[in-house]
């Protein structure tokens, strides 16, 4: 059955099409706790059976239509099936899901129902949802039973009290610690109102007015984060449709934390800040709208490592890759409470950083950054190179931590040619390249500083890894880039998709960039939904892996544009009608990943079976692959809009960007093809401050 999500804040639910809590995953989690573990409505001793359900396309409200089965014998007065309507609608606000059960009586009787609400909370923490065996857990409190309202709530090994409110109205007839009871008789056509209310404290009364204002209160927040930057709109359609749930699913998933918006990246298992998931959201959308990059640019900058620890492999100046608010990770169990397990967010955050400030040149945020881009380069150019050969490599400190720890960073995804696991530390290929985009990054941000010795010094860093990556990395008799180094300094012979994102980089020179780009875009790799993470040919290829033969929307939508980043339009609306291929088959919604099944013909892309939906970057995908096709780019600090050779994919005939900041103006521009070339123009005048320049 399938499953749907709802989030607000750092709270989300997963429930089934019913609406009940029931399948391993399923809950209502706060803070990386499951509080609810079992919600299931029941009606005259019977599950309902499902009419229709789905998420609102606004990702606000939740709704399942449901209808009775068969009820027990009652005389005369037993309705037939399907003569009672349910809708369950439900919302999250404030730390609270919401729900509204309406029953409507469509007998030609009276009709007396036994409406039932089964609950429980089991409070475990993210990771034994996900299958961590814990050898000790705290203290479950005995509930606490009110007239309508029960209390559950466990004290963790962290000393912490998590509890679980869950409150009626109007009052259940029987009330215990799992489970409410209502005796209603339903008048011919009449409708009667349930409401149910689940938080981490109490509060008024359930009631309609509770849940009329909480819902607009939802709704109007939803509305303002879905409106921020431009928007893309082209003829309604799927295309269109697409684009509008992509923006509602970043808006979804967007929290609003103290340092700004922060898009969590992904439920159920990953919602929560990570450094690399939030950077690339921010990328994917920075054309758009920059709010994100500066909200993850200023969290990460607040959480930046300023001591070494094993335990958290962190070092001075280290981007942090994952934080977490359980029980677990507040006593240790696992090393994720402050995390910095990742190699590639350190340059990655300076990249963004750069990217941000010659999108709006906002040098004012640059400048409050400073001493932590500063802090991060140190990194980059000491403890970031482990060994001394000039690349930035990783070896985990930690045996409870990740072993690989790139964006492929299951345990079998860097390997040699014969399958055999790579030795550590290692070196990345696309680490290289951010490292190289990093530094080009800072030698700007120092010249507009007036640092011009300091300028100087990381331009020469960055021709000079350029130079060692394109002799180390290169396999002359591939034609392609080694995914990795391993810790002899041996070149994991393997073709990846990895240089794809050393294209987005801009490292490789334009002829090798063009041989890289014709394998990506080979039956080896491009599955016809999208590039996969490793080709056919290679040892471990499988296309049901999660980072060995798969498909993930986002390194298919970085591979777009660092093919585009050479010139080749065509090449990325080609790979951008290829993702929108794998949408319609999922509803729109592209999730984490997918296997890496060859397309044929009137089959759709098989699913992932534990693939997150929604994803961060599997929504912001169709951003940058779109970006990448329009050869859009933005200098906000000289007011000018680049559009170099644009292409635009099959499926779309014309398209308009509006209300796109240059500046502190705001433009409108729209692209349409005109057999087979495409043309781009302004909409109406342009601000007298703003230049756009066309390359047809």
């Amino acid at each position: 059955m399938a499953r749907y999500a709802l989030k607000y804040g750092s709270e989300f639910l997963v429930a089934d099409a019913l609406g009940d809590i029931a399948g391993e995953g399923d809950g209502l989690y706060f803070n990386d706790t499951r509080l609810l573990s079992r919600l299931a409505l029941t009606f005259g001793g019977a599950s309902p059976s499902l009419l229709s359900s789905g998420v609102s396309q606004d990702n606000v409200f939740f709704r399942a239509n449901l209808t009775n089965r068969p009820l027990p014998e009652l005389g005369e007065r037993a309705p037939p099936e399907g003569a009672i309507h349910v809708e369950r609608t439900r919302f999250l606000w404030d730390r609270r899901l919401y729900e509204r059960v309406a029953l409507t009586n469509y007998a030609e009787r009276e009709v007396p129902v036994t409406l039932r609400l089964a609950f429980a909370a089991d409070f475990a923490d993210i990771f034994e949802v996900r299958g961590h065996v814990r050898s000790k857990r705290g203290r479950t409190r005995d509930p606490v039973l009110g007239d309508a309202a029960v209390t559950l709530a466990y004290e963790g090994l962290d000393d912490v009290v998590r509890a679980c409110v869950v409150a009626f109205s109007p009052r259940p007839d029987r009330l215990a610690a799992g489970a409410a009871e209502f005796a209603l008789t339903l008048a011919r056509h009449a409708r009667h109102d349930l409401y149910l209310e689940i938080g981490i404290e109490s509060a008024p009364e359930p009631g309609a007015p509770r849940f009329r204002a909480a819902a607009a209160l939802a709704r109007l927040t939803m509305r303002r984060k879905r409106r921020r930057g431009a928007t893309v709109q082209c003829p309604r359609g799927p295309f269109q449709i697409w684009l509008e749930k992509s923006r509602a699913d970043l808006a979804l998933l967007t929290t609003e934390l103290p340092s700004g918006p922060y898009p969590y990246a992904g439920i159920p298992w990953f919602s929560t800040p990570f450094g690399r998931d939030g950077i690339v959201t921010a990328l994917q959308v920075l054309w758009l709208d920059a709010t994100p990059a500066h909200g993850v640019l200023q969290f990460l900058a607040d959480h930046q490592a300023h001591t070494s620890s094993a335990f958290d492999d962190s070092a001075p100046g280290k981007i942090m890759h994952e934080t977490r608010a359980s029980e677990l990770a507040a006593v240790g169990e696992v090393p994720f409470r402050h995390y910095y397990g990742g190699v590639d967010t350190t340059p990655l955050f300076v990249m963004l950083a750069g990217a941000y400030a010659r999108r709006t040149g906002d040098f004012a945020f640059i400048d409050k950054l400073w001493p932590a881009l500063e802090a991060a380069m140190a990194w980059i150019d000491g403890p970031g190179d482990s060994n001394g050969d000039g690349f930035v490599d990783y070896a985990r400190a930690n045996r409870r931590g990740l072993v690989n720890q790139g964006w492929k960073d299951s345990h079998d995804s860097i390997f040699h040619e014969d399958g055999r696991m790579a030795e550590q530390p290692i070196a990345l290929v696309e680490v290289q390249g951010y490292v190289y985009a990093a530094r080009l990054a800072m030698s700007w941000l120092a010249n507009r500083r007036n640092d011009t010795a300091r300028a100087h010094e990381w331009q020469r860093r960055a021709k000079a890894l350029r130079v060692e990556v394109e002799r180390r990395f290169w396999l002359p008799d591939l034609g392609f880039y080694a995914i990795a180094l391993d810790g002899a300094g041996r070149p994991c012979r393997v073709r990846a998709s990895n240089p794809g994102h050393l294209l987005y980089s801009r490292l490789p020179s334009p002829q090798r960039a063009a041989r890289v780009a014709a394998q990506l875009l080979s039956a080896s790799f491009d599955s016809g939904w999208g590039v996969r993470t490793l080709a056919q040919d290679q040892v471990r290829f499988n296309p049901m892996s999660y980072h060995n033969g798969s498909v993930w929307p986002h390194d298919t939508a970085l591979c777009a544009a660092g093919i585009g980043a050479y010139g080749d339009r065509g090449a990325a609306a080609h790979l951008t009608s290829e993702l929108f291929g794998a949408a319609i088959h999922f509803g729109l919604r592209l999730p984490e990943l997918y296997c890496g099944f060859v397309r044929s013909p009137g089959e759709p892309p098989v699913g992932y079976p534990v693939a997150c939906l929604p994803q961060a970057w599997s929504s912001g995908a169709v951003f940058m692959a779109l970006q990448a096709s329009l050869g859009v780019s933005i200098d906000g600090l000289n007011r000018m809009m680049r559009i170099d050779r644009p292409a635009l994919p099959a499926e779309v005939e014309h398209l308009a960007l509006r209300d796109l900041a240059v500046g502190d103006a705001r433009v409108d521009v729209a692209f349409e093809r005109l057999g087979d070339r495409v043309t781009a123009a302004p909409i109406g005048p342009v601000p007298s401050t703003v230049r756009i320049l066309v390359r047809p």
